[in-house]
């Protein structure tokens, strides 16, 4: 039913959300997050039904724990993480395409043959590392 007098709708910033942290995984602070096929943080990794979230703003331990027994803040934004290496390493040719989950600090220019599940978008690269643009 349509609107019939003015609403309030709610708003967020978009910027954080606090992710239900998968059983038994330990997600450190600054790593690159994941969400499962279930819903639920986890470290990036070599997997082909994970999407990539953003950074974790702070340790989140969930070892031993059951699935959402924590919660994990993630950033989105653009953040820098390690560059994979030979034939997989990302070039500024790959400005603006997609980057691939290599584990939670290290991301790569192919899907591995799909075996990778896509980080996010490729923003920069530098000496440092890659440029990952999480939306």
């Amino acid at each position: 039913m349509p609107l019939t007098e003015n609403r309030n709708t709610p708003q967020r910033s978009g910027e954080i959300v606090a992710l239900s942290v998968a059983a038994n995984v330990r997600i450190f602070a600054g790593s690159l997050v994941a969400l499962t096929a279930a819903g639920l943080a986890t470290p990036g990794a070599v997997a082909t039904t994970l999407k990539g979230m953003g950074r974790a703003r702070g340790e989140a331990d969930n070892t031993g724990g059951a699935a959402g027994a924590i919660k994990v803040e993630v950033e989105k934004g653009v953040f820098r993480f390690k560059n994979s290496a030979a034939g997989d390493a990302i070039t500024a040719a790959d400005i603006g395409s997609n980057a691939f989950i290599v584990d939670d600090e290290t991301v790569a220019k192919t899907s591995g043959g799909d075996t990778r599940s896509v980080a996010g978008m490729i923003f920069d690269v530098d000496a440092n590392g890659v440029w990952i643009k999480f939306s």
